[in-house]
């Protein structure tokens, strides 16, 4: 998985500064963070779990802390949207179908700044 604080390469960073991509990345640090105060009574009982997974080469417990937070803004989004077509009654952008799925496949931070720059450009993204 790559390193989620990287830009990427492409079209979704031509610029220097993406805004979008920024908003993003605060937001799934703000999903990490909520997730680590919730899950701060669970720790004793998933150490070994972790260390299981790790011996196995599994993903690391940092990759899937980072997973279920881009999950959850990804989650967020689509509730977002959802609300948005049962207001206007609005058929699904094949270009938001088409991010979702591309963010479906590869969990990453690129491909959820792609979902969020679809939204924004229907002016769905308030945060």
């Amino acid at each position: 998985m790559p390193e989620a604080s990287s830009r990427p390469q492409g079209s979704d960073a031509d610029s220097t500064r993406n805004p979008v991509w920024d908003r993003v990345l605060t937001r799934v640090r703000h999903a990490e963070l909520a997730a680590d105060r919730r899950a701060s009574s669970r720790v004793l009982r998933h150490r070994r779990r972790d260390a299981d997974a790790a011996a196995l080469g599994g993903p690391s417990p940092e990759q899937r802390r980072e997973v279920r937070a881009l999950r959850r803004v990804f989650l967020d989004l689509g509730d977002c949207y959802r609300d948005y077509r049962r207001k206007t009654g609005a058929e699904v952008s094949p270009e938001v179908r088409a991010a979702a799925h591309k963010f479906r496949r590869e969990l990453d931070l690129p491909s959820l700044v792609s979902v969020a720059a679809s939204l924004d450009r229907i002016e769905l993204m308030t945060w």
